[in-house]
């Protein structure tokens, strides 16, 4: 099932895969047409970059239910300093992770980096976990926001049939896979029209709202400090919620090897990125507060739906349609971006070799893209898909944290590294301990759903020792794999990388 870890070549001390020579013999002697290298081409420009950052992280939350904030700060002044120190700490983070990035530059995100700092088996559990729960049960979870309100203007007065939910959402998540399966031009180009709409849709709201300060609506901004007093667990509750709603500024690292000249390009990225994100999202907050109070936004089911009714009359139909189209490209950047953590896992040798090859036309890692959608159905129709990333949240500041602590252990452990972007040292520090802290909130909050997710996490251990470093396995399993890999490679029409990789 999982081939051995192939032996490194260590190239600036660490731990990378050697050559993969292997071509298209291996599918009966054709070659490419022309030649051409079968490599995953260097496509994702400065503006692509931008899209995709921004694209996963603005979801449905900020137009339908941002109030995970305002219910534990409890005053409106409190919510807005939140949403903007969240927005800090995420750039931060963001930028720890540009340092990473043009440091090492392979893709994979926290997975390269963990392997890199800290070894197989912790780089091992994190990509098990990925691919087996957090990554079908976030699509799917993303993806039921997108059926359900691509739906709704078609149900004005009832109530949608939860099975034409998930149907239209299984389309959805088909057409996403196929999207990404067969071109990276296109994804990336729909990728930005997405994006554009996401910020044409925050722009409805915030323009209103920055109109009714003009003309004077600041009721809801009088004492806006005076509420209901944060309660001890309340404060770090609401950087809770902040943090996770920008969750999503690490998916272009997922991707640096496809990145034009990514040793600028990253760090302006991130940094425009998370400077959009941040200001629009605490802008739209403050629009919703010059019309709509907050004891009616901690009522209201959609909070931007709300909004646009009372100051945009019929337009506020259009409502839904810009949520579905920005939860849409949610899902298209984080299957684009999650796709090469899959490949270059099966790279190092920690997945199924069939995950790391490229189809020989398309030059997209077909394979890492597909294996998503049966695994995404099966949460979609079957599991709870809340109770799941409940388990596992931990999970996801952990190894955040763990990489870029290893930023940290790596300018002392090997300072001569070239480093084309460099970080005071206090940003990766403080941003390490926020993730640590979230662990740790999350065990004392929640303990009973943190230890399901802990033992969930666990369940890597063995499997690394079964899958990765055993390597006596019976020849019927070793004869069925190559032979499951070999017909996968002829009807998938896919080879491996054929270059070595460089850093």
């Amino acid at each position: 099932m999982v081939r051995k870890a192939v032996a490194s070549t260590i190239s600036n001390g660490g731990y990378l895969q050697g050559s993969v020579n292997t071509r298209l013999s291996s599918l009966g002697g054709k070659e490419p047409p022309g030649q051409e290298k079968v490599v995953l081409k260097r496509k994702i420009s400065l503006l692509r970059g931008i899209s995709i950052i921004i694209g996963t992280i603005i979801g449905a939350g900020i137009f339908i239910s941002p109030k995970g904030v305002l219910q534990n700060t409890g005053s409106v002044g409190l919510s807005l300093v939140v949403w903007t120190v969240c927005g800090v700490l995420s750039l931060f983070g963001a930028l720890s992770y540009a340092e990473l990035g043009t440091t090492i530059r392979k893709s994979g995100g926290h997975y390269t980096y963990i392997l890199e700092v800290f070894g197989p088996l912790p780089a091992f559990v994190r990509v098990w976990v990925e691919l087996l729960i957090i990554r079908p049960a976030a699509t799917a979870v993303i993806s039921l926001a997108f059926g359900r309100y691509i739906l709704e203007p078609f149900f004005i007065q009832c109530e949608i049939p939860e099975l034409a939910v998930k149907l239209i959402t299984a389309v959805g998540i088909t057409v996403v896979m196929v999207l990404n399966g067969m071109s990276v031009s296109w994804s990336a180009r729909i990728q930005i029209f997405l994006t554009f709409c996401k910020l044409t849709a925050i722009l409805i709201i915030i323009v209103p709202g920055m109109m009714q300060l003009i003309k004077g609506q600041t009721q809801h901004f009088k004492d806006a400090f005076s509420g209901r007093d944060a309660s001890i667990m309340g404060l770090p509750l609401a950087f809770y919620y902040g943090m996770y709603a920008y969750a999503g500024w690490f998916y272009l690292n997922f991707v640096t090897e496809e990145v034009e000249n990514p040793e600028k390009t990253i760090p302006l990225a991130i940094c425009i990125s998370m400077a959009v994100v941040t200001i629009g999202y605490v802008l739209t907050n403050v629009a919703y507060f010059t019309t709509i109070s907050a004891e009616e936004l901690l009522l209201s089911e959609a909070v931007a739906v709300t909004f646009s009714e009372r100051l945009l009359g019929n337009f506020s139909v259009a409502v839904p349609i810009f949520v579905a189209l920005s939860c849409f490209g949610s899902m298209n950047g984080g299957v684009f971006a999650v796709s090469r953590l899959f490949y270059v896992a099966s790279r190092e040798g920690h997945l199924p070799e069939i995950l790391s090859m490229i189809h020989i036309r398309k030059h997209t890692p077909l394979p890492a893209v597909i294996v998503l959608h049966p695994l995404t159905m099966i949460m979609l129709f079957s599991g709870d898909l809340y109770s799941l990333l409940n388990f596992l949240s931990f999970a996801r500041w952990l190894f955040i944290g763990l990489a870029v602590a290893g930023l940290i252990y790596l300018r002392y452990k090997r300072p001569d590294m070239h480093r084309p972007f460099k970080v005071p040292l206090f940003i990766p520090a403080l941003f390490s301990f926020t993730c640590l802290f979230m662990v740790a909130l999350s065990l004392y909050s929640d303990p009973f759903s943190t230890g399901i997710g802990f033992i969930i996490t666990l369940t890597g251990v063995p499997a690394y020792y079964l899958f990765i470093i055993w390597d006596k396995k019976p020849r019927w399993f070793r004869r069925m794999s190559d032979i499951t890999t070999r017909t996968l490679q002829i009807i998938l029409e896919v080879v491996p990388e054929e270059d070595c990789h460089k850093l």
